[in-house]
């Protein structure tokens, strides 16, 4: 249960409600790995990792503490997903297959294109914006993202099933899905390799629009085959050893990747184990010359293997680009332990001399999910290579080089060393068991303490050596901020099952860490030290800090107190003791205080922090006076039942009527009235009890037991908040109740009692709003009430101007709901699923705080996010605070270095006049090149290329006999000999080769010569075509209209010469207008 307790309100304020428009529930901050996650993806260049779920999430990382988090609007999983590399954009592919493209830089979902048939396929050309596309029924597409409009294009080029079969002069059937189609190294683009579920592997150029190479299952159907045991590591030539049934049918392809840089050999991985080599370096081999270019790789000797579902290759360069390792997910024995194998493989005399050097078998930390290859930034000659893993739920782990080479002479399944992906706030190992987040005011004498202890914090980790395997990744840009301006304004304290509690900076979206205090202190014994944190609670005012555990055991450190404290104060049962410490064991000063052998349900201080009233699961109460070290009071919140304290609050209370007994008890008077501190307890069988928190007197008869809030209607809500707008979490039971008591600013000029106190009572399945008195009675009159329709199990309060306007609402079912005081009314509707894709857990409520500027923060496993209720609230400074997920400088100095290589292979056929060009535009100040335009030429010539199916391209392979002739400045060549001749010689000669490019063109036909007739044979010869006469008249009109074709290119050809020839003469005048007035030196 769930019990406010305000002042009521005299009259209403419209201009302190809150109304639907102020609430925009959405995501802030996200930390850690989602436990549905599935697929990776790697921008080596930018050194960025996605990671993508089965409910259309996508978390980006790169270097320590950069994060990204993107939510599709369908909740389906990724099949999918490939980084534009060095580009800052990022596709995907849903199950229901939609293509996304991604912008990190603002962190959007950029352009979608819903694809009309199942996509079996999907690669992107790296370093392009160019995309392959496999579909079910055996076409490969060509998809190209255009970052200035934002918009998914798909081109007209396309590869069907019929073009391959008319290309490669074989038969196919006609339902055939595409398994794999990837873009071959050192291409261009210009090539796709394509890979069918048969077993058929076609390498299409679409430059030439023919297939190179064609491989499949028939060709494996040989007499002798190579196999490589990689169980023993030998190598066996099996003659005939297969029965002809089963070399007859189709081996169905599961997974394929390059093992070679420049795309000449290619691993492929089959649903029965095994693994072939493909040699594809010879494009003119027969099929019996297959045999030599083709090995078979076993990593088990049974019958019944599972299928090869992951192969990724890491080439290594001392083998002179003939050997590394291939890693490998599956083909081994089915029932046998789930493991992922390294072959380390060298074939230095050609494919057929492949050898297996060595095997290991990494055992896998939970479910397997995904893994990818980092290359590690070494020498050239090295590439040493880094392994990064994923398994569920939500596991990251980093093999690097040396750990794999340490287990290389196993030769057995052994765990290795990995370095694992750790959380910035961690939630697990050890678990989170309660937290609370806290508002500083900013400038205040709080937040200017705990800043000079972050910023000496950072200098220390800065300073400080670090052991072990570094994080690899390093993209992302961290946000800036400036450190003289810095102030801490929030911060995040978080207790956990060891006993530990750590102390968070989260001012802005990178955590920083201030302080952990651990369970233990030298030299000193109390029992539970070690016990898990239940109940926490903080002071803004004095930086104290009030750990409670299962064990009852309480302990207190000042964060801000004096360094020279070197006794640690123990209070328990027996008495009292002083251990004297050694510096720096304790953060500041600790005192310890044991007194009761019983769980800690809820913490509260009062009095400016110099005491601190405690709830148990006993049923007991207690004031401790800090600064004395001793206990005020320690009773039995009632005397009939043990029922546990659920939630408690300490307040000041005036009253000019004298409500109050014994005035002479209070702790301070005015003029106008008494003042005295009370504590409000609630128990977990919803009873409400009002004690004096010096003596722990009753105020009055407090023992008001309501027969409408029963056990059965409880709630688990153990949020606490105090009248500095903080909030504590206690651990408690299933069936529990809350008090929470927060001051309302009274009318001016006027005190108030209890009279005017109202009390929110929020249940399971209703909300009640009493007055106090009316409580204190045992009347239960409510003011309003709601009855829920679903169980609730967590609530706290929004402020507004410093006013209680809205209570929120978490339901066991994930739906968050806020209403509106007093009036109660809906206001808006969320949940955790729209939101986070979270389902409601068990003991979930535990770790979930809140602020009253309505920030959330939750914890579900290995995550931990922020949610902010209020549409204008941005004390985050979102985006402004968030790290950069695209690094331009790096991209800049990629697309230069790719330039610079690109410009030293063409030097030599640059001449003068591109030099002079340069030259003219840096005199126009154009030398300030954009740099992110290089990548963009790089891959200019495939627009073109992909312009037009291949099948409505002009022909240019043996089979047309007739030739475009193409002019081009290039083609030119001056280098040759000049011959003069006379004008009438040449007039002569211009008009022969005139006379030969018409006859070439029209073969050798003239205006006015008549058709030559030809045989039926003849004909049948030229076109290659036998049939009925309408075949044969279709194919002459194919014919003349790719004539027209030409004579118009030709033609285009032709304005295009004229054009560059204008535009080379201005140009030379241009140049000589530059040069009139310079003198010879200047030249």
């Amino acid at each position: 249960m769930f019990t406010k307790v305000f002042q009521k309100p005299t009259q209403q304020s419209p201009e302190g409600s809150l109304i639907s428009p102020d609430f925009n529930p959405r995501v802030v901050l996200h930390y850690g790995i989602p436990s549905t996650a599935s697929i990776l993806a790697l921008d080596p260049i930018q050194s960025l990792l996605a990671i993508g779920t089965l409910d259309g999430r996508i978390k980006v990382i790169g270097a320590h503490n950069v994060e990204g988090f993107l939510i599709s609007p369908k909740q389906l999983p990724f099949k999918n997903l490939e980084f534009l590399q060095n580009q800052g954009f990022l596709a995907s592919v849903s199950s229901d297959n939609e293509i996304q493209v991604w912008d990190l830089e603002n962190r959007i979902l950029t352009s979608t294109l819903q694809w009309e048939s199942n996509i079996t396929a999907f690669s992107v050309i790296d370093g392009s914006s160019y995309m392959y596309i496999g579909s079910e029924h055996g076409i490969a597409y060509v998809l190209k993202y255009d970052a200035e409009n934002g918009k998914i294009i798909q081109l007209p080029y396309y590869v069907t099933t019929n073009v391959i079969a008319d290309a490669a002069g074989m038969s196919l059937p006609d339902h055939l899905s595409v398994v794999g189609v990837l873009h071959q190294p050192c291409s261009q683009g210009n090539r796709m390799l394509i890979a069918y579920e048969n077993g058929l592997i076609i390498l299409w150029d679409a430059s030439q629009d023919r297939a190179v190479l064609v491989r499949g299952s028939k060709d494996l159907q040989l007499m002798d085959e190579t196999v490589v045991d990689c169980v023993k590591g030998t190598k066996n030539e099996l003659r005939d050893s297969l029965p002809s049934d089963h070399k007859e049918m189709e081996k169905e392809i599961s997974s394929l990747c390059w093992a070679s840089e420049d795309g000449s050999i290619l691993a492929v991985g089959y649903v029965d184990g095994d693994i072939m080599f493909w040699d594809l370096s010879d494009h003119t081999s027969s099929r019996n010359q297959i045999a030599k270019n083709v090995v078979k790789l076993q990593l088990s000797s049974g019958n019944r293997r599972l299928p090869v579902i992951v192969l990724h290759w890491s080439g290594c360069r001392s083998h002179n680009h003939h050997g590394g390792q291939l890693f490998v997910y599956g083909g081994d024995q089915i029932g046998s332990e789930e493991v992922l194998t390294v072959l380390s493989l060298e074939w230095s005399q050609g494919i057929k001399s492949l050898k297996c050097i060595s095997r290991i078998d990494l055992t896998l930390n939970g479910l397997f999910a995904d893994m990818i290859l980092l290359p590690n930034a070494g020498p050239v000659d090295s590439k040493e290579t880094m392994l990064l893993m994923l398994t569920n739920p939500g596991q990251l782990h980093v093999y690097d080089d040396a750990s794999l080479s340490a287990s290389v002479s196993q030769q057995k399944k052994t765990p290795i060393s990995a370095t694992q992906y750790n959380m910035i706030i961690p939630t697990i190992e050890p678990n989170m068991t309660v937290s609370k987040l806290v508002l500083l005011q900013r400038e205040g004498d709080s937040s200017r303490a705990l800043s000079k202890i972050a910023s000496a914090q950072k200098l220390d980790e800065a300073h400080s050596p670090t052991g072990g395997t570094k994080w690899p990744l390093t993209g992302g840009v961290p946000s800036r901020f400036n450190a003289e301006d810095y102030q801490v304004e929030r911060v995040y304290v978080s207790g956990y099952q060891d006993g530990s509690v750590c102390i968070w900076d989260v001012t802005y979206p990178i955590p920083s860490h201030i302080n952990t205090i651990g369970p233990e202190v030298k030299d000193t014994k109390v029992a539970g030290e070690t016990a898990s944190v239940s109940a926490l609670d903080f002071c803004t005012s004095s930086l104290k800090l009030a750990i409670g555990d299962q064990c009852g055991v309480i302990r207190l450190s000042e964060l801000k107190g004096s360094g020279d404290e070197k006794n640690l104060y123990c209070v328990t049962e027996t008495g009292n003791q002083v251990y004297s410490v050694q510096q720096g064991d304790v953060p500041n000063r600790i005192s310890l205080f044991s007194i009761v052998n019983s769980p800690i349900c809820t913490l509260q201080f009062a009095n400016s922090s110099n005491r601190l009233a405690v709830g148990f699961e006993s049923g007991q109460v207690a004031m401790l006076d800090i600064s004395a070290f001793s206990v005020l009071f320690l009773m039995d919140v009632e005397s009939t039942t043990s029922s546990p304290v659920n939630s408690l609050h300490v307040r000041s209370i005036s009253d000019t009527n004298s409500l109050i007994e014994n005035p002479k008890n209070s702790q301070s008077t005015t003029p106008e009235a008494y003042e005295k501190e009370v504590v409000f307890i609630m128990t977990r069988n919803a009873h409400i009890i009002v004690r004096d928190s010096t003596t722990g007197n009753l105020i009055k008869d407090g023992d008001c037991t309501t027969e409408v809030l029963d056990e059965k209607n409880s709630l688990n809500s153990p949020h606490i908040s105090e009248a500095k707008n903080e909030h504590t979490q206690a651990n408690t039971h299933s069936r529990s109740n809350q008090l929470e008591v927060e001051p309302v600013p009274s009318t001016r000029g006027g005190s108030f009692g209890l009279k005017n106190i109202t009390i929110l009572l929020c249940c399971e399945d209703a909300v009640h709003l009493y007055s106090l008195n009316s409580v204190m009675k045992g009347e239960y009159d409510s003011i309003q009430k709601v009855d829920l329709v679903k169980p609730c199990c967590w609530t706290t309060m929004l402020k507004k101007d410093e006013k209680e306007a809205g209570l929120v609402l978490l339901y066991q079912t994930g739906v968050i709901e806020i209403r509106s005081l007093p009036n109660l009314e809906v206001l808006v509707e969320s949940s955790l699923m729209s939101l986070l894709r979270w389902n409601f857990k068990t003991n979930m409520d535990k770790t979930i705080c809140s602020s009253d500027h309505g920030q959330i923060a939750l914890v579900n496993g290995c995550e931990l996010a922020f949610v902010s209720l209020l549409a204008q609230e941005n004390d985050f400074r979102i985006p402004d605070s968030l790290p950069c997920l695209h690094d331009t400088v790096i991209a800049a100095a990629a697309d230069a270095a790719y330039s610079l290589s690109t410009s030293q292979k063409e030097a030599e056929s640059t001449g003068i006049i591109g030099n002079i060009v340069k030259n003219l535009k840096k005199e126009k100040g154009e030398d300030n090149v954009d740099l992110t335009q290089v990548h963009k030429n790089n891959f200019a010539h495939l627009d073109s290329l992909f312009s037009s199916p291949p099948f409505l391209k002009p022909f240019t392979t043996a089979e047309d006999d007739q030739e475009i002739l193409e002019l081009n400045l290039d083609d030119i060549v001056i280098d040759e000999p000049v011959h003069v001749s006379s004008s009438s010689q040449k007039i002569k000669n211009e008009k022969k080769d005139k006379g030969t490019e018409r006859e070439r063109l029209f073969d050798g036909a003239t205006t006015d010569s008549k058709p030559k007739s030809r045989t039926p044979e003849e004909i049948r010869a030229k076109y290659r075509k036998a049939g009925d006469a309408s075949e044969a008249a279709s194919l002459a009109r194919d014919k003349l209209v790719q004539r027209q074709e030409k004579l118009e290119r030709l033609s285009q050809s032709t304005e295009e010469l004229k054009s560059g020839s204008e535009n080379f003469a201005s140009m030379a005048k241009e140049l000589a207008k530059s040069m009139e007035n310079r003198k010879w030196w200047h030249i």
